[in-house]
């Protein structure tokens, strides 16, 4: 369904455009990384908002590359199981273990993370080092969802990243690194709304979909929440 109950509106109040699948250069993440980048530019400059859909988290990284660009005051809001924070992995600076460190290391990127729960040792180091901002699963699960999840001085320019695997695995299991202990649908749509209450979406994604033949659901949940962000975005994003 288009329609939205909950926020009682359509996909076809706004004007949405699918600009197909981006061919990507197999084997070099750097040139992927450039294509993407140049294709989010494109969008910047014609005043759209950039939605990607993924696959690898690092697509997220292109994308964020292009929009810092255009909004230098620009933060990341982070929903993930992971911390994504190692300088590399597997001998790759360029991973979806690393594209939060990408951000912030070499971005400068100020960075807050929801609902991470699978992380080493040297990436709780990392966010000391860098001051992320974080919620994790457990202190979510512990203390709550929090009331004002950015600060009053958080930059106004917000760019959206959700890994699948954010959500808890029971409602999301079609994803290529799943794990216990996240976030419900529920607490991901509060934080969701929260997070963009006076802010402007300047970019989003939505990545890390494995799906899984016979089983449904993850694959609708996956579309839902695009819908949701999209509907908040927009939303967010006229209030001004």
């Amino acid at each position: 369904e288009t329609y939205s109950p909950y926020q009682d509106k359509d996909l076809t109040d706004g004007n949405v455009f699918d600009s197909g699948d981006l061919e990507l250069c197999f084997g070099s993440s750097e040139s992927a990384l450039v294509d993407i980048e140049s294709r989010a530019a494109e969008i910047l400059r014609d005043g759209k908002l950039p939605l990607l859909l993924g696959g690898e988290h690092l697509v997220t990284l292109g994308a964020v590359r292009a929009a810092v660009k255009k909004y230098p005051d620009l933060h990341i809001v982070h929903f993930d199981a992971h911390a994504d924070l190692r300088p590399q992995y597997e001998g790759s600076p360029f991973s979806h273990a690393s594209v939060m460190y990408r951000a912030v290391a070499d971005l400068g990127l100020p960075l807050t993370q929801f609902a991470v729960r699978d992380f080493c040792r040297e990436e709780a180091e990392i966010r000391k080092q860098f001051n992320v901002t974080h919620f994790d699963g457990y202190f979510l699960a512990r203390v709550g969802m929090p009331e004002q999840p950015l600060p009053e001085d958080f930059p106004k320019n917000i760019y959206i990243t959700f890994d699948v695997d954010g959500l808890d695995s029971s409602i999301m299991p079609a994803t290529g690194t799943p794990s216990p202990g996240g976030i419900n649908w529920r607490e991901a749509q509060y934080i969701l709304e929260r997070c963009v209450a006076g802010r402007r979406v300047v970019g989003l994604d939505v990545v890390e979909l494995a799906p899984i033949e016979g089983l449904h659901h993850a694959d609708f949940t996956a579309a839902k929440l695009t819908h949701l962000i999209m509907g908040l975005a927009h939303d967010a994003n006229h209030k001004e």
